[in-house]
């Protein structure tokens, strides 16, 4: 039943996709769409407004309309589901071969020095591992057992040059898109690892851009929901592929 009430507007030209939003929204009545902000639906929508703090561009505000009521009832079985959905994603097997879980040995100083890329002057690759995609390693993983985590804005690889060197080395990296990937799935991954693997340290490595600051909040409430206090440091990579923080 539709009645005059608050409810959430965003302005899409002021609207970045950075989904700062949908993190402040305890009823998840907002997720990225194609890029920006939308309503998931009126009736998930309280009319509060917990999220306009979030929002970097003020793409949000509280306006007076004709909308469905707010159904509590509705919001806990909507979150209720996409957890399901999350928990039963993450726990499906790849069968393709990049699923493959794979691990490479650390080489000698003698070994690295004669292969191809070494003896042409160029770097050798610092990866000892395979897969690297979030949604790909399992929490299961035996590379990730009393491991260096480094979490990894895919993006970032691209500016930053020397990034097998100044950051891959010694980690175990998993990288993703916390734009346009589920960040429910990743929360859901990472609170999984968290909770069951003995990981001494993360290093998170974003872009500048606002969309990433959301990986910032994924790592933070997957750590609140295992309960774990784990040793964090973050870099956050220019556009031009320079340290900022």
């Amino acid at each position: 039943m539709k009645i005059k009430r608050k409810i959430i507007e965003i302005d899409d030209e002021l609207c970045n996709g950075c989904g700062q939003c949908v993190t402040g929204c305890a009823e998840a009545a907002l997720q990225i769409i194609d890029g920006k902000a939308r309503l998931v639906a009126e009736k998930f929508c309280d009319g509060l407004g917990a999220c306009l703090g979030e929002c970097p561009t003020g793409a949000l505000k509280i306006i007076e309309r004709e909308a469905d009521d707010f159904d509590e009832k509705a919001v806990e079985e909507f979150i209720k589901a996409k957890e399901e959905q999350s928990r039963a994603a993450a726990s499906i097997p790849c069968g393709c071969p990049s699923g493959k879980l794979q691990s490479f040995p650390a080489q000698t100083p003698c070994q690295a020095a004669n292969q191809p890329q070494a003896m042409s002057g160029k770097s050798a690759s610092a990866l000892c591992h395979w897969p690297v995609q979030i949604r790909l390693v399992p929490a299961s993983a035996p590379f990730l057992e009393k491991s260096d985590l480094l979490i990894v804005a895919d993006c970032a690889p691209i500016a930053y040059p020397d990034f097998h060197q100044d950051f891959i080395q010694g980690r175990v990296v998993m990288m993703g898109c916390p734009k346009f990937d589920d960040r429910e799935s990743y929360i859901a991954k990472f609170t999984e690892i968290f909770s069951t693997r003995a990981i001494k340290s993360i290093t998170s490595v974003i872009m500048e851009v606002p969309c990433c600051a959301s990986m910032r909040s994924i790592i933070s409430e997957a750590l609140q929901r295992s309960g774990r206090d784990i040793k964090q440091q973050e870099f956050v990579i220019s556009a031009r592929g320079e340290i900022l923080t």
